[in-house]
């Protein structure tokens, strides 16, 4: 896959808040634990999990709606990392957010115009005939027509999928160069998530703007992300294309998220592997090794006494995984 750049580079990227235990004593969650990744102009990476594992927390940090506790975010070269908010206006412009849920994310007493017209007015773009002529645009590119009668109308007068057509209209109104969809489809009726993904995939593609498509739905991400970044216990266990991985995981995690997708035809199967039993684990007092030991079938001594990093076992295939690594390399 040809690339045109690096929009986003993440390195060490960690994520910790502090939570009380008992009167004094006082804890930290690592929702977001040393994470590697580049997102590259114009591409979708597929961020995958199951709740709990760190993903949202991620796309909020890369977004800079919360400041990371340590590591570093280079956005088109420039770090963003500890900028404060009065430096990071442009910032705001340029990277947008679709909220999982069209139902509370759009404010009930706005038109769906003025929803449109409020990021404009924020950051002081246009005269009121150039913001109308831009509105009226967004509304065609997201489909929302007749547009007259849309644009007159409230939140609550609209369909699940019309509403999250105008929360997509409103992350693109501004031209961003940076999408982080939160769980867009998730919320809607099973026939309308693939028209959905479609829409922001033609949109992508008309607008060269890079997205980090964060989800739990393996099943729709085939429909909209070139490559796949598996996450589990707030560190990214498994990346690569999202051909790749779907048809040969290699992480144990990752094989069972795939697993659990319902589908008609036994010889797409993998190996029968049900999401192993048992819950992911406390953030605030993970377990040494591989956090994902406990559950796996595969665990190993090491496992438990050594955290695997993220190497590249497959040209373009990186996972965290004993199985892949040491083990799989010859012995003397």
């Amino acid at each position: 896959m040809e690339h045109n750049g690096v929009a986003v580079k993440i390195r060490d990227l960690k994520m910790y808040f502090a939570r009380r235990s008992g009167l004094i004593e006082r804890r930290y969650v690592k929702a977001v634990d040393g994470v590697n990744l580049d997102l590259y102009t114009g591409e979708t990476l597929a961020v995958v999990g199951e709740s709990g594992s760190g993903k949202t927390t991620l796309g909020k940090t890369l977004l800079r709606l919360y400041t990371p506790t340590g590591g570093s975010i280079e956005f088109d070269g420039k770090d963003i990392t500890h900028k404060p908010e009065s430096e990071l206006k442009w910032y705001r412009k340029v990277a947008q957010i679709i909220y999982q849920d069209p139902f509370s994310s759009l404010n009930p007493f706005f038109s769906v115009y003025r929803i449109l017209e409020e990021p404009l007015i924020v950051h002081n773009v246009g005269s009121q005939e150039e913001r109308k002529k831009r509105i009226t645009e967004t509304m065609h590119d997201v489909k929302l027509e007749p547009i007259e009668d849309f644009a007159r109308k409230n939140p609550h007068m609209m369909s699940g999928g019309q509403r999250q057509r105008v929360a997509i209209g409103r992350a693109l109104i501004l031209n961003p160069k940076l999408i982080v969809a939160d769980e867009p489809v998730s919320m809607l009726d099973a026939s309308v998530r693939v028209e959905i993904l479609y829409l922001l995939r033609g949109l992508q593609k008309e607008h060269d703007i890079s997205f980090a498509y964060i989800t739990h739905d393996i099943a729709t991400v085939k429909y909209f992300s070139e490559r796949m970044a598996t996450m589990y216990a707030g560190r990214v266990v498994e990346l690569a294309g999202t051909r790749q991985v779907i048809s040969k995981p290699l992480h144990p995690y990752t094989q069972a998220l795939i697993e659990a997708i319902p589908d008609p035809d036994p010889t797409n199967r993998h190996r029968n592997r049900n999401v192993p039993a048992g819950e992911p684990p406390d953030l605030s007092n993970p377990p040494p090794g591989c956090n994902f030991h406990p559950r796996c079938p595969f665990a190993m001594d090491i496992c438990r006494g050594k955290e695997p990093t993220l190497e590249e076992v497959q040209p373009g295939h990186r996972v965290a995984c004993w199985l892949h690594t040491e083990y799989d390399k010859p012995r003397a």
